[in-house]
């Protein structure tokens, strides 16, 4: 049976929740072991109904790296039923640990993603060649929107703001980055126009939400379909017409960083990136070291926890609030900055594609923790450039499957990984000095 348990205020972060909200332990737990047995059986049918001789090739490391790791080659049908072998091992053991009312380990669920992507992909890449370097880093560079959009939804929610309006702060950011870099030639000045643009829908969102207590849900959904109209609105009328000065954005190359860069297999995917992952890798670590480790971020989560005693200690709430949804904004916007200066280099109409929604599962797949969130980002950033990757070298897995994939995994991951989360006490609800 399930205990209720009271978090330290060390464990929470200087601040002791509410006995009566905190999660009850073991919630998660409960669903792994389903979740391994569906998935684990799910593969071994594919396996039964579609199985194909031949070699996989996984080719860890570029000619042109300076150490060049060997190829691993593997017979393809053997090695997947070896790892359904290891993932129903796996799903034994999370039974047995459910069993015993024993906490599962994080190497249970990391073990078992490695043993079946690897079993995937070994049938799924039969007979062809799988360049690890390119499927990992490109998920990092097709992370960097969500990242930065999970970075914003973050702080936003422990401030106690719903940030619903990151997939319009990503979209409002893409299009002043495509317009400030075509006129000035710097990628450089996009960023900071990115910022700027995010910035500016999250005051809007917290003009309505913090200052005139309207439903924060409400109000974000309503200012992202708003910046998608807006944005449609001006890209017919302005940019269209004037594509080669407003629409042409000088965009970020790629930037090796000497001898960071030349480690094998890691090198590649993190130091061979541009300009904008570094900034990302900046970003996250002061996210975290201020949320964590400053008076500030200790000022943000209290207003987020328990407004009225952050009020009684003298802390003014609201302005914390306007104060943490500005820089969210700004975060999530610099993300927007993605699509038009690295990716495809001009801005489109609705070019996020729903991005935020996505970055904000993240936050909740983090449980409000921006390592946490990262990293469930660069989950999804994976699993979008898998589906690019099998495509690609002419998968059996259907094409329409592979543009399922990043949207299903979201969904397993928030409802079936992510367990029974506990968002900040006062998210959503406006404060009202007496």
């Amino acid at each position: 049976m399930s205990t209720v348990t009271t978090p330290t205020p060390a464990e929470s972060g200087g601040l002791a929740p509410d006995p009566a909200v905190v999660a009850r332990k073991g919630s998660g737990a409960k669903k792994l072991p389903i979740i391994f047995g569906v998935i684990s059986a799910l593969l071994a049918i594919v396996l039964l109904r579609s199985g194909h001789t031949g070699d996989t090739t996984f080719q860890l490391s570029a000619e042109t790296d300076f150490v060049t790791l060997p190829d691993i080659v593997v017979p393809s049908m053997l090695t997947a039923w070896l790892m359904v072998l290891v993932c129903v091992a796996l799903t034994a053991e999370s039974v047995r640990r459910m069993l015993a009312h024993t906490p599962q380990p994080i190497w249970i669920p990391i073990a078992f993603a490695l043993a079946w992507m690897t079993g995937f992909l070994s049938w799924a890449a039969a007979d062809e060649r799988i360049r690890v370097v390119s499927l990992f880093a490109g998920a990092v560079a097709l992370a960097i929107p969500l990242i930065f959009g999970a970075l914003g939804g973050v702080l936003g929610e422990r401030a106690g703001v719903v940030n619903i309006a990151i997939d319009g702060q990503l979209l409002f950011g893409a299009f002043a980055a495509a317009i400030a870099a075509s006129t000035t030639g710097s990628p450089w000045a996009g960023l900071v126009a990115a910022a700027v643009a995010g910035a500016l829908v999250a005051l809007v969102l917290g003009l309505f939400a913090i200052t005139y207590l309207v439903d924060q849900v409400i109000v974000g959904v309503v200012l992202n379909v708003l910046v998608i109209g807006l944005t449609n609105f001006l890209f017919r009328q302005v940019l269209t017409p004037n594509a080669q000065t407003l629409n042409a954005p000088e965009g970020f190359n790629r930037l090796p960083i000497p001898i960071l860069g030349e480690i094998p297999l890691v090198g590649p995917i993190f130091f061979r990136q541009t300009a904008l992952v570094y900034v990302l890798y900046a970003v996250v670590a002061l996210v975290a070291f201020g949320l964590y480790r400053t008076r500030w971020g200790l000022r943000v989560r209290a207003v987020g926890e328990h407004p009225k005693a952050a009020d009684t200690v003298g802390i003014k709430v609201n302005l914390t609030r306007y104060r943490t949804i500005l820089l969210a904004g700004a975060i999530a916007g610099m993300g927007g900055a993605y699509y038009t200066l690295v990716s495809v280099n001009q801005f489109n109409r609705e070019l996020t594609s729903g991005a935020g929604y996505i970055a904000l599962a993240a936050v909740i797949f983090g449980k409000w923790d921006p390592i946490r969130a990262t990293l469930a980002a660069l989950l999804f950033g994976f699993a979008t450039n898998l589906g690019g990757v099998l495509s690609a070298i002419g998968s059996p897995v259907p094409t329409q499957f592979m543009l399922m994939l990043p949207y299903l995994v979201t969904i397993f991951a928030v409802a079936g990984l992510v367990g029974r989360s506990r968002p900040p006490a006062a998210v959503g609800i406006p404060y009202q000095q007496q």
